[in-house]
Protein backbone atom coordinates (compact mmCIF):
# COMPACT_ATOMS: atom_id res chain seq x y z
CA UNK A 1 0.00 0.00 0.00
CA UNK A 2 1.34 3.68 -0.94
CA UNK A 3 2.05 6.03 1.93
CA UNK A 4 -0.17 8.75 1.46
CA UNK A 5 1.39 12.14 3.31
CA UNK A 6 -1.15 14.93 4.13
CA UNK A 7 0.19 18.00 4.69
CA UNK A 8 -0.77 21.39 6.25
CA UNK A 9 -4.33 20.69 7.11
CA UNK A 10 -5.98 21.98 10.64
CA UNK A 11 -5.92 18.16 12.30
CA UNK A 12 -8.85 18.79 14.67
CA UNK A 13 -8.95 15.32 16.58
CA UNK A 14 -11.16 15.18 20.00
CA UNK A 15 -10.19 12.02 20.68
CA UNK A 16 -6.65 12.73 21.23
CA UNK A 17 -7.08 16.52 21.92
CA UNK A 18 -5.20 17.66 18.74
CA UNK A 19 -6.39 21.05 18.12
CA UNK A 20 -3.22 22.57 15.78
CA UNK A 21 -2.11 22.53 11.76
CA UNK A 22 0.03 19.54 11.78
CA UNK A 23 1.66 16.95 8.60
CA UNK A 24 0.10 13.35 8.71
CA UNK A 25 1.99 9.86 7.70
CA UNK A 26 -0.77 7.22 6.62
CA UNK A 27 0.78 4.05 5.90
CA UNK A 28 -0.30 0.34 5.29
CA UNK A 29 -3.72 1.59 6.52
CA UNK A 30 -2.65 3.22 9.64
CA UNK A 31 -2.12 6.48 10.62
CA UNK A 32 1.86 5.99 10.80
CA UNK A 33 3.12 9.53 12.23
CA UNK A 34 1.79 12.83 13.44
CA UNK A 35 4.00 15.84 13.11
CA UNK A 36 4.79 19.76 12.92
CA UNK A 37 4.25 21.22 9.47
CA UNK A 38 7.70 20.06 7.38
CA UNK A 39 8.63 17.63 10.17
CA UNK A 40 7.74 14.22 9.28
CA UNK A 41 10.18 11.65 9.42
CA UNK A 42 9.45 8.89 7.28
CA UNK A 43 7.48 10.33 4.63
CA UNK A 44 9.95 9.86 1.89
CA UNK A 45 8.48 8.07 -1.43
CA UNK A 46 4.67 9.13 -0.04
CA UNK A 47 2.21 10.43 -2.18
CA UNK A 48 1.26 14.16 -1.12
CA UNK A 49 -2.08 15.30 -0.52
CA UNK A 50 -2.05 19.00 0.09
CA UNK A 51 -4.45 20.18 3.07
CA UNK A 52 -3.67 23.76 3.62
CA UNK A 53 -6.73 25.71 4.59
CA UNK A 54 -9.09 22.51 5.53
CA UNK A 55 -9.90 21.00 8.44
CA UNK A 56 -8.65 17.16 8.65
CA UNK A 57 -10.61 15.32 11.34
CA UNK A 58 -11.59 11.23 12.10
CA UNK A 59 -13.61 9.41 9.45
CA UNK A 60 -17.15 10.28 10.68
CA UNK A 61 -18.92 7.14 12.20
CA UNK A 62 -22.77 6.15 11.79
CA UNK A 63 -24.30 3.17 13.89
CA UNK A 64 -27.79 3.50 12.40
CA UNK A 65 -27.90 2.75 8.78
CA UNK A 66 -29.95 0.66 6.11
CA UNK A 67 -27.71 -0.78 3.30
CA UNK A 68 -30.90 -3.07 2.03
CA UNK A 69 -28.65 -6.12 1.68
CA UNK A 70 -29.10 -8.66 1.25
CA UNK A 71 -32.29 -9.21 -0.38
CA UNK A 72 -33.52 -5.69 -1.53
CA UNK A 73 -30.83 -4.20 -3.96
CA UNK A 74 -33.16 -2.66 -5.72
CA UNK A 75 -33.53 -0.27 -2.72
CA UNK A 76 -29.50 0.12 -2.31
CA UNK A 77 -26.79 -2.21 -2.38
CA UNK A 78 -23.79 -2.41 0.34
CA UNK A 79 -21.80 -1.17 -2.68
CA UNK A 80 -24.09 2.68 -3.66
CA UNK A 81 -24.84 2.78 0.30
CA UNK A 82 -21.11 2.94 0.98
CA UNK A 83 -20.51 5.11 -2.04
CA UNK A 84 -22.88 7.60 -0.20
CA UNK A 85 -21.23 7.06 3.03
CA UNK A 86 -18.01 8.13 1.60
CA UNK A 87 -18.92 10.96 -0.02
CA UNK A 88 -20.69 12.37 3.29
CA UNK A 89 -16.99 11.73 5.06
CA UNK A 90 -18.19 8.31 6.62
CA UNK A 91 -15.40 5.80 7.07
CA UNK A 92 -17.86 3.49 8.97
CA UNK A 93 -21.47 2.78 8.94
CA UNK A 94 -23.04 0.05 11.03
CA UNK A 95 -25.48 -2.01 8.89
CA UNK A 96 -29.10 -2.85 10.23
CA UNK A 97 -30.59 -5.97 10.13
CA UNK A 98 -33.85 -5.68 8.83
CA UNK A 99 -32.75 -7.47 5.40
CA UNK A 100 -33.79 -10.11 3.40
CA UNK A 101 -33.67 -12.40 5.15
CA UNK A 102 -33.15 -10.78 8.81
CA UNK A 103 -29.90 -11.08 9.78
CA UNK A 104 -29.79 -13.10 12.47
CA UNK A 105 -27.08 -15.89 11.87
CA UNK A 106 -23.03 -15.57 11.36
CA UNK A 107 -23.42 -16.19 7.70
CA UNK A 108 -25.23 -13.15 6.87
CA UNK A 109 -23.25 -11.01 8.95
CA UNK A 110 -19.93 -12.67 6.91
CA UNK A 111 -21.74 -12.04 4.09
CA UNK A 112 -21.81 -8.38 4.59
CA UNK A 113 -18.62 -7.78 5.17
CA UNK A 114 -17.49 -9.83 2.11
CA UNK A 115 -15.23 -7.98 -0.32
CA UNK A 116 -17.50 -8.93 -2.92
CA UNK A 117 -20.17 -6.39 -1.76
CA UNK A 118 -17.67 -3.48 -2.89
CA UNK A 119 -18.02 -1.52 0.06
CA UNK A 120 -16.10 1.80 -0.12
CA UNK A 121 -15.89 1.96 3.36
CA UNK A 122 -15.76 0.00 7.04
CA UNK A 123 -18.85 -1.87 7.53
CA UNK A 124 -20.06 -3.42 10.27
CA UNK A 125 -23.10 -5.05 10.57
CA UNK A 126 -25.95 -5.23 13.78
CA UNK A 127 -27.53 -8.07 13.93
CA UNK A 128 -31.12 -9.24 14.88
CA UNK A 129 -31.39 -9.45 19.01
CA UNK A 130 -34.07 -12.17 18.09
CA UNK A 131 -34.18 -15.02 15.46
CA UNK A 132 -36.15 -13.33 12.64
CA UNK A 133 -36.54 -10.49 14.69
CA UNK A 134 -40.22 -11.70 15.87
CA UNK A 135 -39.10 -10.97 19.39
CA UNK A 136 -38.93 -13.98 21.07
CA UNK A 137 -35.74 -16.74 20.79
CA UNK A 138 -33.12 -14.95 21.64
CA UNK A 139 -30.06 -15.34 18.71
CA UNK A 140 -26.91 -16.73 19.16
CA UNK A 141 -24.85 -13.50 20.23
CA UNK A 142 -21.38 -14.98 20.84
CA UNK A 143 -21.79 -16.50 17.54
CA UNK A 144 -22.57 -13.29 15.87
CA UNK A 145 -19.95 -11.29 17.81
CA UNK A 146 -17.21 -13.70 16.45
CA UNK A 147 -18.43 -13.50 12.95
CA UNK A 148 -18.47 -9.40 13.36
CA UNK A 149 -21.57 -7.83 15.06
CA UNK A 150 -21.11 -4.97 16.82
CA UNK A 151 -24.42 -4.34 18.65
CA UNK A 152 -27.67 -6.37 18.36
CA UNK A 153 -31.34 -4.97 17.84
CA UNK A 154 -34.84 -5.49 16.33
CA UNK A 155 -34.44 -2.33 14.46
CA UNK A 156 -38.08 -1.51 13.06
CA UNK A 157 -39.62 -4.15 14.69
CA UNK A 158 -39.18 -3.48 18.89
CA UNK A 159 -39.39 -5.91 21.14
CA UNK A 160 -42.27 -5.38 23.22
CA UNK A 161 -42.76 -8.64 25.76
CA UNK A 162 -40.36 -7.63 29.15
CA UNK A 163 -39.71 -11.02 29.26
CA UNK A 164 -37.54 -11.29 25.79
CA UNK A 165 -36.36 -8.26 26.12
CA UNK A 166 -35.26 -8.59 29.64
CA UNK A 167 -33.51 -12.05 28.56
CA UNK A 168 -31.62 -9.99 25.78
CA UNK A 169 -30.29 -7.49 28.20
CA UNK A 170 -29.01 -10.50 30.18
CA UNK A 171 -27.29 -12.50 26.96
CA UNK A 172 -26.06 -9.60 25.38
CA UNK A 173 -24.10 -8.26 28.61
CA UNK A 174 -22.69 -12.04 28.83
CA UNK A 175 -20.63 -11.04 25.85
CA UNK A 176 -20.04 -7.48 25.65
CA UNK A 177 -22.49 -6.63 23.20
CA UNK A 178 -24.93 -2.86 23.16
CA UNK A 179 -28.57 -3.59 22.66
CA UNK A 180 -30.04 -0.82 20.59
CA UNK A 181 -33.63 -0.53 20.86
CA UNK A 182 -36.12 1.28 18.57
CA UNK A 183 -38.53 2.50 20.98
CA UNK A 184 -42.11 1.77 19.80
CA UNK A 185 -45.37 0.39 21.48
CA UNK A 186 -46.89 -0.64 18.91
CA UNK A 187 -49.86 -1.34 20.06
CA UNK A 188 -50.83 2.35 20.30
CA UNK A 189 -49.42 3.38 16.78
CA UNK A 190 -51.21 0.40 14.58
CA UNK A 191 -52.39 2.47 11.38
CA UNK A 192 -50.52 5.91 12.22
CA UNK A 193 -48.40 7.21 9.78
CA UNK A 194 -47.26 10.75 11.12
CA UNK A 195 -46.82 12.55 14.84
CA UNK A 196 -50.04 12.59 16.63
CA UNK A 197 -50.91 16.43 16.64
CA UNK A 198 -53.08 19.39 15.04
CA UNK A 199 -50.71 18.35 11.55
CA UNK A 200 -52.08 15.12 11.68
CA UNK A 201 -55.52 16.34 12.32
CA UNK A 202 -55.92 18.91 9.88
CA UNK A 203 -55.01 16.19 7.36
CA UNK A 204 -57.20 13.21 8.66
CA UNK A 205 -54.10 11.00 9.63
CA UNK A 206 -53.71 8.61 12.28
CA UNK A 207 -51.29 10.07 14.68
CA UNK A 208 -48.54 8.49 16.73
CA UNK A 209 -48.49 9.65 20.10
CA UNK A 210 -44.88 10.54 22.12
CA UNK A 211 -46.23 7.94 24.79
CA UNK A 212 -45.39 5.12 22.50
CA UNK A 213 -41.77 6.28 22.31
CA UNK A 214 -41.78 7.12 26.02
CA UNK A 215 -43.00 4.33 27.51
CA UNK A 216 -40.81 1.60 25.59
CA UNK A 217 -37.21 3.97 26.65
CA UNK A 218 -38.92 3.61 30.41
CA UNK A 219 -39.73 0.47 30.61
CA UNK A 220 -36.35 -0.65 29.20
CA UNK A 221 -34.37 1.31 31.83
CA UNK A 222 -36.72 -0.48 34.51
CA UNK A 223 -35.04 -3.50 33.35
CA UNK A 224 -31.96 -2.38 32.94
CA UNK A 225 -32.12 -1.45 36.38
CA UNK A 226 -33.11 -4.71 37.54
CA UNK A 227 -29.56 -6.12 35.81
CA UNK A 228 -27.77 -3.45 36.86
CA UNK A 229 -24.63 -6.11 38.44
CA UNK A 230 -24.42 -7.14 35.13
CA UNK A 231 -23.82 -4.19 33.63
CA UNK A 232 -26.21 -3.92 30.34
CA UNK A 233 -25.86 -1.27 27.80
CA UNK A 234 -29.07 -0.34 26.10
CA UNK A 235 -28.89 2.09 23.42
CA UNK A 236 -31.96 4.21 22.24
CA UNK A 237 -32.22 4.68 18.59
CA UNK A 238 -33.42 7.51 16.84
CA UNK A 239 -34.58 9.57 19.96
CA UNK A 240 -37.45 11.92 19.06
CA UNK A 241 -39.45 12.73 21.67
CA UNK A 242 -38.33 15.16 24.88
CA UNK A 243 -39.88 12.38 27.50
CA UNK A 244 -37.60 9.74 26.27
CA UNK A 245 -34.78 12.02 26.24
CA UNK A 246 -35.13 13.10 29.50
CA UNK A 247 -35.82 9.65 30.78
CA UNK A 248 -32.23 8.84 29.60
CA UNK A 249 -30.76 11.78 31.07
CA UNK A 250 -32.61 10.70 34.66
CA UNK A 251 -30.90 7.00 33.72
CA UNK A 252 -27.34 8.59 33.75
CA UNK A 253 -27.62 10.30 37.03
CA UNK A 254 -28.88 6.77 38.28
CA UNK A 255 -25.42 5.63 37.41
CA UNK A 256 -27.63 3.47 34.37
CA UNK A 257 -25.30 2.63 31.06
CA UNK A 258 -28.23 4.48 28.86
CA UNK A 259 -27.17 6.06 26.14
CA UNK A 260 -28.97 7.44 22.67
CA UNK A 261 -28.54 9.49 19.56
CA UNK A 262 -30.68 11.80 17.85
CA UNK A 263 -30.80 12.39 13.82
CA UNK A 264 -30.30 15.23 12.15
CA UNK A 265 -33.72 15.44 10.49
CA UNK A 266 -35.40 15.15 14.25
CA UNK A 267 -33.67 18.15 15.63
CA UNK A 268 -33.99 20.42 12.15
CA UNK A 269 -37.65 19.33 11.15
CA UNK A 270 -41.05 19.36 12.66
CA UNK A 271 -44.01 17.50 11.64
CA UNK A 272 -45.27 20.75 9.86
CA UNK A 273 -42.18 19.68 6.86
CA UNK A 274 -44.79 17.34 6.16
CA UNK A 275 -46.79 20.36 4.43
CA UNK A 276 -49.14 18.01 1.74
CA UNK A 277 -48.96 14.84 2.36
CA UNK A 278 -44.99 14.92 1.64
CA UNK A 279 -43.92 11.35 1.70
CA UNK A 280 -40.29 12.41 1.70
CA UNK A 281 -40.99 13.75 5.27
CA UNK A 282 -42.32 10.11 6.43
CA UNK A 283 -39.93 8.23 8.81
CA UNK A 284 -40.75 6.16 11.97
CA UNK A 285 -40.37 7.90 15.02
CA UNK A 286 -41.85 10.61 12.92
CA UNK A 287 -41.44 14.04 12.77
CA UNK A 288 -42.35 15.52 16.36
CA UNK A 289 -43.45 18.73 17.67
CA UNK A 290 -41.43 21.75 17.87
CA UNK A 291 -41.40 21.33 21.52
CA UNK A 292 -39.60 17.64 20.95
CA UNK A 293 -37.61 19.07 17.76
CA UNK A 294 -36.06 21.99 20.48
CA UNK A 295 -35.32 19.30 23.13
CA UNK A 296 -33.22 17.43 20.55
CA UNK A 297 -31.33 20.11 20.12
CA UNK A 298 -30.88 21.09 23.58
CA UNK A 299 -30.04 17.27 24.70
CA UNK A 300 -27.33 17.34 21.66
CA UNK A 301 -25.95 21.18 23.38
CA UNK A 302 -26.07 19.71 26.85
CA UNK A 303 -24.67 16.10 26.22
CA UNK A 304 -26.92 14.00 26.85
CA UNK A 305 -27.32 12.85 23.36
CA UNK A 306 -24.34 10.51 22.87
CA UNK A 307 -24.37 10.73 18.73
CA UNK A 308 -25.52 12.38 15.76
CA UNK A 309 -26.90 9.17 13.56
CA UNK A 310 -28.50 9.44 10.45
CA UNK A 311 -30.96 5.84 9.84
CA UNK A 312 -30.27 6.52 6.22
CA UNK A 313 -33.05 4.42 5.10
CA UNK A 314 -33.54 4.47 1.25
CA UNK A 315 -36.20 3.38 -1.04
CA UNK A 316 -37.48 3.37 -4.68
CA UNK A 317 -38.73 6.34 -6.03
CA UNK A 318 -41.72 4.15 -6.77
CA UNK A 319 -42.23 3.22 -3.39
CA UNK A 320 -42.50 6.89 -1.76
CA UNK A 321 -44.79 8.48 -4.73
CA UNK A 322 -47.76 6.59 -3.56
CA UNK A 323 -50.03 7.78 -0.97
CA UNK A 324 -48.84 8.86 2.48
CA UNK A 325 -50.58 6.07 4.40
CA UNK A 326 -49.09 3.82 2.34
CA UNK A 327 -45.37 4.77 1.57
CA UNK A 328 -42.63 2.85 3.18
CA UNK A 329 -40.83 5.15 6.25
CA UNK A 330 -37.64 6.48 6.02
CA UNK A 331 -35.19 9.51 4.04
CA UNK A 332 -31.60 9.04 3.19
CA UNK A 333 -29.17 10.77 5.05
CA UNK A 334 -25.57 9.81 4.81
CA UNK A 335 -24.39 12.74 2.13
CA UNK A 336 -26.29 15.15 4.32
CA UNK A 337 -25.21 14.33 7.98
CA UNK A 338 -22.15 16.97 8.13
CA UNK A 339 -23.22 19.74 5.82
CA UNK A 340 -26.41 19.70 8.37
CA UNK A 341 -24.61 19.89 11.18
CA UNK A 342 -21.88 22.32 10.58
CA UNK A 343 -24.22 24.49 9.54
CA UNK A 344 -26.67 24.08 12.12
CA UNK A 345 -25.03 22.78 15.41
CA UNK A 346 -21.84 24.59 14.85
CA UNK A 347 -22.68 27.74 12.83
CA UNK A 348 -26.22 28.43 14.06
CA UNK A 349 -25.90 27.32 17.71
CA UNK A 350 -22.45 27.57 18.16
CA UNK A 351 -21.73 24.16 19.41
CA UNK A 352 -17.71 23.83 19.75
CA UNK A 353 -16.63 21.89 16.23
CA UNK A 354 -14.89 19.79 17.85
CA UNK A 355 -17.83 18.28 19.94
CA UNK A 356 -19.64 18.28 16.59
CA UNK A 357 -17.01 16.05 15.43
CA UNK A 358 -16.82 13.41 18.06
CA UNK A 359 -20.51 13.49 18.02
CA UNK A 360 -20.17 11.96 14.47
CA UNK A 361 -16.77 10.23 15.47
CA UNK A 362 -15.26 9.27 18.46
CA UNK A 363 -18.17 8.82 20.82
CA UNK A 364 -19.52 6.45 17.96
CA UNK A 365 -17.08 4.51 18.12
CA UNK A 366 -16.97 4.45 21.45
CA UNK A 367 -20.69 3.61 21.56
CA UNK A 368 -19.82 0.11 19.63
CA UNK A 369 -16.62 -0.59 20.93
CA UNK A 370 -15.00 -0.16 17.60
CA UNK A 371 -10.90 0.23 18.53
CA UNK A 372 -8.70 2.07 16.62
CA UNK A 373 -11.52 4.74 15.39
CA UNK A 374 -12.48 7.94 15.83
CA UNK A 375 -9.22 8.95 16.19
CA UNK A 376 -5.96 9.52 14.54
CA UNK A 377 -3.74 9.13 16.76
CA UNK A 378 -0.41 7.32 15.93
CA UNK A 379 -1.29 3.79 15.23
CA UNK A 380 -5.62 4.34 14.73
CA UNK A 381 -6.88 2.98 11.75
CA UNK A 382 -6.22 5.46 8.56
CA UNK A 383 -9.80 6.96 8.22
CA UNK A 384 -9.82 10.95 7.36
CA UNK A 385 -12.08 13.27 6.16
CA UNK A 386 -11.08 16.21 4.62
CA UNK A 387 -13.26 19.38 4.15
CA UNK A 388 -13.68 22.78 3.97
CA UNK A 389 -15.39 24.66 6.64
CA UNK A 390 -16.12 27.59 5.58
CA UNK A 391 -17.64 26.63 2.12
CA UNK A 392 -21.17 26.61 1.75
CA UNK A 393 -22.69 24.13 -1.10
CA UNK A 394 -26.44 23.30 -1.88
CA UNK A 395 -27.00 19.29 -2.00
CA UNK A 396 -29.21 18.13 -5.05
CA UNK A 397 -30.72 14.86 -4.60
CA UNK A 398 -30.29 13.77 -8.09
CA UNK A 399 -26.61 13.97 -7.89
CA UNK A 400 -26.35 11.43 -4.90
CA UNK A 401 -24.00 8.70 -4.86
CA UNK A 402 -27.27 6.53 -3.30
CA UNK A 403 -29.44 4.68 -5.41
CA UNK A 404 -32.57 6.35 -3.64
CA UNK A 405 -33.62 9.98 -3.52
CA UNK A 406 -35.99 10.09 -0.91
CA UNK A 407 -34.85 12.98 1.27
CA UNK A 408 -36.32 16.50 2.81
CA UNK A 409 -33.06 18.33 2.33
CA UNK A 410 -33.31 18.67 -1.44
CA UNK A 411 -31.80 21.87 -2.13
CA UNK A 412 -30.84 22.71 1.32
CA UNK A 413 -27.53 24.85 1.61
CA UNK A 414 -25.35 23.14 3.53
CA UNK A 415 -21.94 23.70 5.49
CA UNK A 416 -18.28 22.52 5.17
CA UNK A 417 -17.55 20.86 1.29
CA UNK A 418 -16.03 17.41 1.56
CA UNK A 419 -12.81 17.19 -0.27
CA UNK A 420 -11.48 13.60 0.61
CA UNK A 421 -12.28 10.57 2.22
CA UNK A 422 -9.54 7.75 3.19
CA UNK A 423 -10.89 4.79 4.58
CA UNK A 424 -8.25 2.43 5.85
CA UNK A 425 -5.45 4.53 4.40
CA UNK A 426 -7.59 4.31 0.57
CA UNK A 427 -9.04 7.79 -1.44
CA UNK A 428 -12.89 6.41 -1.21
CA UNK A 429 -14.11 9.75 -2.30
CA UNK A 430 -12.35 12.89 -3.97
CA UNK A 431 -13.48 16.16 -4.83
CA UNK A 432 -10.50 18.36 -4.63
CA UNK A 433 -11.92 21.40 -6.62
Amino acid sequence: MTALAIRGGHVLDPASGVDAVKDLLLKDGRVAEIASPGKLKNAEGAEILDATGLMVAPGLIDIHVHLREPGQGYKETIATGTAAAAAGGFTAVAAMPNTTPVNDSPEITRWMQAPERGAQVRVFPIAAATRGSKGESVSDYGALKAAGAVAVTDDGRPILKDSAMRETLAAAARVGLTIIQHAEDTRLTSGASMNLGPVSFKLGLRGMPPEAESSIVERDIRLVAEQRDAHPHLHVAHTSTAAALNAVRQARRNGLRVTCEVAPHHFLLTEEHVGLYNTHAKMNPPLRSAADRDAMIEGILDGVVDAIATDHAPHAMHEKEIEFELAPNGITGLETALGLCLRWLHGEWKMPLGRVLSLMSAQPAALLGLKGRGTLAVGSFADLVIFDPNAEWTYHATESKSKAKNTPFDGWTMQGKIRWTISEGHVAYANPD
